[in-house]
Formats: structure tokens, C-alpha cells, sequence
């Protein structure tokens, strides 16, 4: 029988938790309530607050009578994360769901970003219609919006908590479809206006026998590439769209994550970089672009995305980080440079085309590229067939002399 864990405060929301555990079993899953709060529950649990705070090196008591309510919920966070982590690795854990406002989403989600991706993950919350990057992170973390807070059962809370334990029952008991057989794994990263060339790239590489993901580079999107890495799923990288770069360079709303573009280098891993969308800023629509950015070069993008080209100044910033982050590779590093444009929009007679912002970049480059690092400039732009091309041979013969 699978099971699946609740992770919650049961101090405060224990009824709660008790209807969405009744409703789990109604459905013939099993079901384990763990508590995180840290004063008396109001319902039973199977992991009891205690074990949670010892989990995280902590003492419930000293928690509660502390009366920082911050840093109750950042120890438990971890103590819940530990034990749900212990709970897979004894296949006792099939599926994790959480109900509650910020502090319990808190809790859950760093509990639910402990485990591997694929293991169904479901938080209810008063929050999710707002900003989720806090819970969500880089996992595959579903959540559902509660509509009213979860302060006892209702005629709508009700609902919600039942269609929530339908959906975690399900999830948690749903057969892995038939899968081919396990192929090398490749990362690739994506935008829109480098579609073609990750398209052809990803075509090739699995014309070689490979697997790709590809990653939108959203923000976290950059992120779960490198997690997954870290994780040790991946065998090389392909990572033809830096433009999270600019983002966290100049401000814009869709920023790389501290640490973006290390993660191959770190461990050794081959990596084909390049320079896709390095021209771009992402902001909202139009009228949401800062007061200090409205006399600059803006493309509305569609309704809710404007983009504003990066100037050469930032764009020889950005080439200088890119060759120190690439420099200190471990492993087989080969960059490709479209001269002719980097991005869908970069090309001649393109809103964004500007060549004294791309010399700048290739500057950039050229001042801190180190030695381990083998450059390839082609005379195309980034979209071209023969630059996709070029990359994913590049890539696989890299991971083929890696063996």
C-alpha cells in the first residue's frame, strides 16, 4: 500500500490535518502525520515534534520556550526535511502533501524539496497565488490555492482539503509509464528566441544516442539544470542559454541564482557553453520596466514580457564573468561564440541588433578566459543550423574522450 506523509504544524492546524489524513485513507493510501510545531498537538501524530526537533539538532522544549517563532520554524524546517528524507529512503513514502499559511508552507517546502524530483509533492496554502519561488524553489512541488484560510473545516475548506487528498492519493499511487532504455543524460538551456538552435542541437544529440532535458531559463530554471547536476543524473551540459546572467547583473525579474553556471565546471562534468540571449533584460509588461530604465532600448516581447537590450558596458560585465565562472572548470569546457548574433532579435535589421554591445561581450571574454577553456567562434548567429550542429558534435566528442 503506498503511503503518503503530512508535514505539519499540529499545535495550530491539527483538525485540518486530521480531515485531509481521513480523506488519504478513504481512498486506500496510507497515512503518516508528522508533527512540526512545537507545543501540544492537537491530534496524534506518528512522528511526534520531538523527533522532529532532535532531527534537527534541536530541543523541542527549548523551541517553545524560546518564543521566537522564526527560528521554531526554521528548525523544525530542517528537522521535517530530514525526517521525510529517512521516511523514502525506508520506502515508507510515497507522496508528501501539507496544508497552511506562510509558516507551514515554509516548513513544508523545504521538507518537500528534500526529496528526489518525481516524488509526488503537494502543498495546499493560503500563499499559492502569489510569488511561490519560496516554496517551490527548483522541485517539482505542486500547490494548490486554499481560497479561504485553513482555520477549520468548512464548506469550502472542505472541498479543497478532499480535492487535495484525490490528488495526492493519485499521484502517489500512479504507475510509472513505460520508459525506453536509460540513455546518457544532456541539460540544455532554452529561451524562446534561442528555440531553434537548443531544438536542432537537442535533434543531433539524440540522433548520438543521448537523452536531453531542456530547462526554460526562467530563473529557477538555470537552477534545477545545475541541481540536477549536482544529484549526479546528468553527463554533460549543454548550456547554450546564459541570459539568466543578465538578469541578476542588471536587475531584471527573471535573475540566475547564486552560483549559476558552476555546477558543470565544479564537478567535472563536459560542458559546450555559449552566449544565447546575453543581449536581453526581462521585465513585465511594459509599464512595470523601473522609472531608471524607460530611455533605454525596450521590446515588448508580448503582454507580460518586455525585454531591454544590454549595453556594452554590460555586456563586456557579463563576458568577464562568464570566462572567469568558465575558467575555473575541472572538467572539458568548450565555448562557441556566434559572431553574428546572439539571440533571435540580435541578428542585422533586429530590434536588438547591436554590434558594438556583442564586441563588447567577446571582450569581456577574451580578458578573463583562461587557457582550459577552447573557444570556437563561428560566423553565424546563434539560431543557425550549422552552429547547433557544431555544438552538440563538439559535446558529444568531449564525452566520448571523457571516457
Amino acid at each position: 500500500m503506498a503511503t503518503v506523509v503530512l508535514v505539519g504544524t499540529l499545535d495550530t492546524k491539527g483538525r485540518e490535518y486530521a480531515f485531509l489524513r481521513d480523506q488519504v485513507r478513504e481512498r486506500g493510501v496510507d497515512c503518516l502525520l508528522v508533527d512540526a510545531g512545537v507545543f501540544e498537538p492537537q491530534v496524534e501524530p506518528d512522528v511526534p515534534r520531538q523527533e522532529v526537533a532532535a532531527a534537527a539538532g534541536a530541543d523541542v522544549r527549548e523551541l517553545a520556550s524560546a518564543g521566537d517563532r522564526g527560528a521554531a520554524v526554521e528548525a523544525m524546517a530542517r528537522g521535517a526535511a530530514e525526517v521525510v528524507r529517512r521516511l523514502h529512503a525506508q520506502g515508507r513514502l510515497d507522496g508528501l502533501a501539507a496544508v497552511g499559511g506562510s509558516g507551514n508552507s515554509s516548513i513544508a517546502g523545504i521538507a518537500a524539496r528534500a526529496l528526489p524530483v518525481g516524488v509526488p509533492k503537494l502543498i495546499v496554502s493560503t500563499v499559492a497565488s502569489g510569488d511561490t519561488r519560496p516554496y517551490v524553489g527548483a522541485s517539482d512541488v505542486t500547490m494548490t490555492y486554499s481560497v479561504v484560510d485553513i482555520a477549520g473545516i468548512n464548506q469550502i475548506s472542505a472541498r479543497i482539503l478532499a480535492n487535495a487528498a484525490g490528488a495526492i492519493a493519485g499521484m502517489a499511487t500512479a504507475p510509472l509509464p513505460p520508459l525506453p532504455d536509460a540513455k546518457p543524460l544532456v541539460t540544455a538551456s532554452m529561451f524562446g528566441v534561442t528555440t531553434p538552435c537548443v531544438t536542432r542541437a537537442r535533434e543531433r544529440l539524440e540522433e548520438l544516442g543521448y537523452e536531453v532535458l531542456v530547462f526554460h531559463q526562467t530563473g529557477t530554471g538555470g537552477q534545477s539544470m545545475e541541481e540536477l547536476m549536482r544529484g549526479g543524473y546528468v553527463t554533460a551540459s549543454l548550456d547554450v542559454t546564459t541570459t539568466e546572467l543578465c538578469d541578476e547583473l542588471v536587475g531584471g525579474v527573471l535573475p540566475a541564482y547564486p552560483g549559476r553556471l558552476e555546477a558543470a565546471g565544479e564537478l567535472g562534468l563536459p560542458q559546450v557553453v555559449s552566449l544565447g540571449a546575453l543581449d536581453m533584460v526581462n521585465f513585465g509588461p511594459k509599464e512595470t520596466v523601473p522609472e531608471r530604465f524607460r530611455g533605454r532600448r525596450l521590446y515588448v516581447h508580448n503582454p507580460t514580457i518586455t525585454l531591454m537590450r544590454t549595453t556594452p558596458d554590460e555586456c563586456r560585465e557579463l563576458g568577464r564573468r562568464i570566462g572567469r565562472k568558465l575558467s575555473a572548470a575541472k572538467g572539458p569546457t568548450a565555448l562557441f561564440v556566434p559572431l553574428r548574433g546572439v539571440s533571435m532579435i540580435a541578428t542585422a535589421g533586429q530590434p536588438f541588433y547591436d554590434p558594438d554591445a556583442d564586441a563588447a561581450l567577446f571582450e569581456g571574454l577574451r580578458e578573463t578566459l583562461g587557457p582550459n577553456v577552447e573557444v570556437h567562434e563561428l560566423d553565424t548567429d546563434v539560431n543557425d543550423p550549422e552552429f547547433a550542429l557544431a555544438m552538440a558534435n563538439r559535446l558529444h566528442e568531449l564525452v566520448q574522450e571523457a571516457r
